[in-house]
């Protein structure tokens, strides 16, 4: 429940049956349940509502969100291993190939290396 461990939830169980107290600790839980009931399902009908308006669209607009939270919740190798060895076939660039780097040309006895001041 919202990523909280049973030990945090029975603390905050004890810290709430402190500053209520025992008369109004039921109380209060049965409203956060009706709370959290009443805003999962705000959630179910505006999900329910942009699918019924978007049609197909939906889906490509969640693809990229779920592809995002599988890389979020998995470790780091399986994401690398997905990366490296999906079937997908990479994108060609459209730049050509680069120029080859020029050649260093040896320094001449005396003469000083070029240096760049900014560089440095």
């Amino acid at each position: 429940m919202f990523g909280l461990s049973i030990d945090h939830i029975v603390i905050l169980l004890l810290a709430g049956l402190f500053i209520l107290g025992p008369e109004r600790l039921p109380e209060a839980a049965h409203w956060v349940a009706q709370t959290v009931k009443r805003i999962r399902g705000f959630a179910a009908g505006t999900k329910a509502q942009l699918e019924a308006e978007l049609g197909p669209e939906y889906q490509e607009l969640r693809k990229p969100l779920q592809e995002l939270q599988s890389l979020r919740i998995g470790n780091p190798r399986a994401a690398m291993t997905k990366y490296l060895f999906d079937d997908t076939p990479p994108v060609a660039s459209p730049v050509s190939t680069p120029a080859p780097a020029p050649v260093a040309v040896p320094l001449r006895a005396g003469e000083r290396p070029p240096v760049d001041p900014d560089a440095t």
